[in-house]
């Protein structure tokens, strides 16, 4: 099947789970925007025309997986249910987008060094060169403070449980940093076809997580 070329378009979540999904196959290092082009049927360079490098690709697969979920969580941080509440939603709705789109997760987990080793260009590269590279680096510091964010809105509720004595007084960071990083391995087992379903995996994850802070 003949490749589409860059005025033929394939919407950015297609390229982006496209992406998400060759990378958990292939591993940041092996994978090439050839690899991802052909995935969606694109040219390498009609792709480029989408996403300058490997590296700005990389990084906004890691943006959408986060915005998606922060959404969420926000919303819920903010109602007026009560603070067990609130975390078990929380945690299910990260669990559930996790088992919903794997690939999203997994990079989570093994492509933030990648994401740290992105290469200044050379000194006599263009200056358009320069120019993108100053903006990659700006976008992953704001993607690393969204992440903070994120880890936070945790935090917050977890807080909130233990001054309205819905919690035994943990820990907060640690026991946050313990929860997000359980729940960031779902992305990396979990199988469609396993023994639980998502939506279970994500219930019993909560109750576990839920029982521990229970005075």
């Amino acid at each position: 099947m003949a490749r589409k070329p860059a005025d033929q378009s394939v919407s950015r979540e297609a390229i982006l789970l496209a992406a998400a999904d060759v990378l958990q196959r292939n591993g940041y290092e092996a994978t090439t925007m050839k690899d991802i082009a052909a995935a969606v049927n694109l040219t390498a360079a009609s792709l480029y025309h989408h996403f300058r490098n490997k590296d700005a690709l990389l990084l906004a697969v890691l943006e959408a997986g986060l915005e998606q979920v922060l959404s969420q969580i926000e919303s819920i941080v903010h109602s007026k249910l009560s603070s067990t509440d609130k975390l078990q939603q929380m945690i299910r709705a990260h669990v559930m987008g996790l088992t919903q789109n794997t690939a999203v997760g997994a990079a989570m987990v093994f492509e933030i060094r990648s994401l740290m080793g992105a290469k200044e260009p050379a000194v006599g590269a263009s200056p358009a060169d320069h120019q993108a590279y100053k903006d990659f680096v700006e976008r992953r510091a704001l993607f690393f403070a969204r992440r903070d964010e994120f880890e936070n809105l945790f935090r917050l509720v977890v807080r909130e449980g233990i001054e309205n004595h819905s919690f035994y007084p943990v820990d907060v960071g640690l026991f946050t940093k313990i929860m997000l990083g359980a729940h960031n391995w779902v992305g990396v087992w979990y199988k469609p076809e396993g023994r639980l379903s998502g939506e279970a995996i994500a219930e019993r994850i909560a109750e576990t997580m839920i029982r521990a802070l229970k005075p």
